[in-house]
């Protein structure tokens, strides 16, 4: 890893954590959507981030954004929980070596198919464990998991969004 990629992650670190914490914590339609923007950084390290890094990042992470929104180690176990399971699911997805291209994973790179398998199991893994642990009652099942699914969808728009506008494709 470079230092200007060491450097740029820090950069997106910050950056992803007050756009969490000053606008997007603010967005609760209905109940029903909460987007969690912030696991973009997560889903952008590059692939050869060592698993205990990614780990420790990780957490700083998601305790970073628990001790702004108070929701005593959530975001932490749900964040580590998605670090620990995005190895496997990069090995799972890939063909080979040959479909890892570049440094980080992103559409560019991999491809639509391959970014959307990688993004959308993280993400539910992610808010799985993030509104299950929140409500933390089977009996309220039902209205989490349309939780889970709607913020994940909204979760992964925001991603596409972001993907096509800072990383376009070239021609």
């Amino acid at each position: 890893m470079t230092s200007r990629t060491v450097f740029f992650n820090i950069l997106r670190f910050f950056f992803l954590i007050l756009l969490q914490v000053l606008i997007l914590n603010h967005i609760n339609l209905n109940g029903y959507i909460n987007p969690y923007f912030y696991i973009y950084f997560i889903l952008l390290l590059p692939f050869d981030t060592p698993k205990w890094m990614l780990l420790i990042v990780s957490f700083i992470l998601g305790w970073s954004i628990d001790i702004f929104t108070n929701s005593i180690g959530l975001n932490a176990s749900a964040c580590v929980l998605m670090a620990f399971a995005r190895p496997f699911v990069i090995s799972a997805i890939s063909s080979g070596p040959e479909s890892l291209l570049g440094d980080t994973p992103s559409l560019r790179n991999q491809g639509v198919k391959w970014f959307l398998y990688y993004a959308i199991i993280l993400i539910l893994i992610h808010h799985f464990t993030f509104f299950f642990l929140e409500i933390f009652r089977i009996s309220e099942f039902p209205y989490t998991l349309v939780r889970v699914l709607l913020s994940s969808a909204f979760t992964l728009l925001l991603v596409l969004i972001s993907e096509y506008m800072l990383y376009p494709r070239g021609k």
